[in-house]
């Protein structure tokens, strides 16, 4: 009989929560470990007893008995944007949910070289799979590039790729801004675009142009941004030049958010009104979106729902599952910043002046 001195607490064991629910070790084994094959009441009972206790598993014991962590690795370039910072937080969530934890390595460069780095460190970590945010060009080609001893799955907004991926529907996104537009009464609609080397930005070029074709109306020529404010700012001082040089501008649909807010700043500047003399829609749904002046119309991409499906994609890798998910759908949410076409702007007949 050992005797535990006086004062000393020993750490609970998966004997103790036995104990307490009535069923077996090998049973408050199984529902630890996630085993399916263990009957609603029983398991109810085992996290009951294991919250009373407040037992946690020993990890490192359990990766021994079963091969597995329980954790994901996660592998980005950049995260000070909106998107990929929401990405994150939908991943974490839908991995928590899951049972698993989430463990982030962000890059300073997305070499081959780096993302090969960074996959060794998980593989050494023993992470049942990893995830990779490859939005940029330069991501995704150094994927390619890099083999794993463990599922990768590609968390990108652009689309599918060769890899299993999952993503949020850029192009219909774009889509569902121009006809909004368009719907209004305004004959075209400009474009402010993100980063030549983005997917996202690209698909959301694509999506614009295919429902102005769609409509009959010409695709304006687009000023580039950086996803920032101070390059929607300039993208507004530009087409607000290009307004006073008598080409039609009556609606902006901005690659996202934050370029939106600095196209408003210089509209306003230059006396231009929305939705009086320009209507805006931007993408991604920040949360101070409805508090821009005037509200912003805006896109909104489902994060939540995005990680999700990167986690029952990652899920259904680990069963051996060929597993092929939709893209998500986004979501137009219509605001004060857009509005009917001025009237002085849409004559009877003829094309805009832009074309």
């Amino acid at each position: 009989m050992t005797v535990e001195p006086e004062g000393v607490s020993r750490a609970l064991a998966m004997s103790d929560v036995a104990a307490r629910a009535g069923v077996s070790h090998q049973t408050v084994s199984r529902v630890v470990n996630g085993h399916p094959h263990v009957a609603p009441q029983t398991r109810e009972r085992v996290e009951r007893a294991i919250r009373e206790l407040g037992y946690r598993p020993n990890t490192a014991a359990r990766a021994l008995v079963t091969g597995s962590t329980r954790t994901f690795g996660f592998v980005t370039v950049t995260i000070n944007q909106y998107g990929p910072a929401q990405t994150l937080v939908g991943l974490e969530q839908a991995a928590r949910s899951a049972g698993y934890s989430l463990s982030v390595t962000v890059l300073d460069e997305a070499t081959a070289e780096a993302m090969h780095d960074a996959v060794d460190r998980f593989a050494a970590q023993s992470v049942d799979a990893v995830l990779a945010l490859a939005t940029y060009d330069d991501a995704a080609e150094a994927l390619h590039l890099v083999s794993t001893p463990v599922p990768l799955v590609t968390v990108q907004s652009g689309g599918a790729v060769e890899e299993p991926a999952v993503g949020v529907d850029q192009v219909t996104g774009a889509r569902l801004a121009t006809r909004h537009l368009l719907d209004l009464g305004h004959r075209t609609v400009h474009h402010v675009a993100g980063p030549a080397d983005s997917k996202e930005a690209r698909d959301r070029i694509a999506g614009w142009q295919a429902e102005l074709c769609a409509a009959g109306a010409c695709a304006p020529g687009y000023p580039r941004g950086d996803w920032t404010p101070s390059s929607g700012y300039a993208a507004g001082r530009e087409l607000a030049a290009r307004r006073r040089a008598g080409e039609e501008v009556t609606a902006v649909f901005l690659a996202n958010d934050q370029m939106a807010l600095g196209l408003l700043a210089a509209l306003h500047e230059e006396g231009l009104e929305a939705p009086r003399d320009v209507s805006v829609v931007g993408f991604d749904d920040l949360p101070e979106a409805p508090y821009f002046t005037p509200p912003l119309t805006t896109v909104r991409q489902d994060f939540a729902e995005l990680g999700r499906r990167a986690v029952q994609l990652v899920l259904a890798r680990l069963r051996g599952e060929d597993l092929r998910l939709e893209p998500v759908p986004p979501a137009l949410l219509v605001r004060s910043s857009t509005g009917p076409a001025p009237v002085t702007a849409v004559p009877a007949h003829g094309r805009p002046s832009s074309c």
